[in-house]
């Protein structure tokens, strides 16, 4: 058995297709990325800025944050792009039943 806890977090139709959304889960801020039909999970504040990631702007993979155009890879979290150096936190997402569950590691 698993030890991973996943919460319930949004329906898959409640992330709009090739954007982002932010919601609050368990207390912390997530960005939510649908891109290719699959859903990512990240940290919804930019490590330069403390920018909402889910205010800024989703190209393929990459989410430019809003206030200084430092973008991130979805997938990861890693930095693509300067001003941004540190990674953002990136969480394991799966889907059933129409819902989508993020696991926060705690």
């Amino acid at each position: 058995m698993s030890d991973t806890e996943w919460i319930d977090a949004a329906g898959v139709d409640d992330v709009p297709a090739d954007d982002v959304i932010g919601l609050v889960v368990n207390g912390l801020d997530i960005a939510f990325y649908k891109v290719e039909d699959t859903i990512y999970a990240t940290d919804n504040i930019c490590t330069h800025g403390h920018g909402r990631l889910c205010d800024g702007f989703l190209e393929g993979y990459e989410i430019e944050c809003p206030l200084h155009q430092g973008m991130f890879d979805v997938r990861t979290g890693a930095p693509t792009c300067a001003p941004a150096t540190e990674a953002i936190r990136s969480y394991p997402v799966k889907i059933e039943a129409g819902r989508v569950f993020v696991s926060l590691g705690f």
